[in-house]
């Protein structure tokens, strides 16, 4: 189904495209309907969580400062792609996987707020638009995630301590997630289609370049992250929480603070991540 969904945006992108408005709305829901299975006692740090915000934030200045010796802009591009938080949705595509979702959600708080902090800091020695001062950026970054991310797990939180048993009928639901999901694929992947378009740039070679970035840096979190969370019995997690980016918030910091052509990374990698996703989803629904 994921695959229809990113073919259908892909052709009707016109039309998905405008109905980009809804994705918060259909986020919060996924969000909503997973967190309500969940238990706020299973929320923790742990070590695994610190190798992964590491390699988030230190692998993106190495591999931003090694490509850079050869195109500054294919550099930002695939940078972003390591920097950028984990995607809203892994918790509940770590759900469709039987993985461990309070772990990721563990993970998705640490690395939004960490993000938020060292963003600004990394933006202000290699962006090209370093005027901004640290605190608004700060407070920008953390409007578009914080609100999305919190007000969902705070909600189904606050109605398991008070209304347990409807919590508990709604949390059974929690398979129209995935449905829901593919809806919002349908519109981020036009969504996403209809910006590359738009892209004014004339330098296809340096764009092509950088969606295959891309599509390395897709891979390469996927099975790092699946490999490191194996040492700590936690596969699946380890993968969604390293590979899956929030790629709307990372195509608003490349436009702000890159060169927008380096936006074209987390554009194209939403395409990338979702392939894997449909891929993982598909393969544990066969048993394999």
């Amino acid at each position: 189904m994921m695959p229809i969904a990113m073919t259908v945006g892909t052709i009707f992108y016109p039309f998905f495209g405008s109905l980009s408005f809804l994705t918060p709305y259909l986020i919060f829901s996924m969000l909503f309907l997973t967190y309500c299975n969940l238990k706020i006692s299973e929320v923790r740090i742990s070590r695994l969580h610190l190798w992964l915000i590491l390699i988030q934030i230190v692998g993106s200045l190495g591999i931003y400062f090694v490509i850079s010796l050869f195109n500054v802009t294919l550099a930002q591009g695939a940078m972003i792609c390591v920097l950028a938080s984990t995607g809203t949705a892994a918790p509940v595509v770590t759900g469709m996987l039987k993985g461990n979702v309070a772990s990721v959600t563990a993970y998705s708080l640490l690395s939004n707020i960490c993000v938020a902090i060292a963003a600004p800091i990394i933006f202000s020695f290699i962006g090209t638009n370093q005027a901004l001062p640290f605190f608004e950026s700060f407070l920008a970054i953390a409007q578009r995630v914080f609100v999305l991310l919190l007000f969902p797990f705070g909600l189904a939180i606050f109605m398991r301590k008070f209304t347990p048993a409807i919590t508990t009928k709604i949390g059974s639901y929690s398979g129209i997630s995935f449905y829901i999901w593919t809806l919002a694929l349908c519109v981020v992947t036009g969504r996403t289609v209809e910006f590359i378009l738009k892209q004014n740039s004339t330098d296809h070679y340096i764009e092509i370049l950088i969606a295959i970035a891309a599509f390395v840096m897709c891979a390469g979190q996927f099975l790092i992250g699946r490999g490191i969370g194996k040492q700590y019995d936690d596969t699946i997690s380890g993968g969604q929480s390293l590979g899956q980016k929030n790629t709307i918030l990372a195509i608003w910091m490349a436009q702000l603070y890159l060169n927008p052509i380096a936006s074209i990374g987390p554009g194209s990698y939403v395409l990338w991540q979702n392939m894997v996703n449909s891929y993982q989803v598909w393969r544990k629904r066969k048993g394999i």
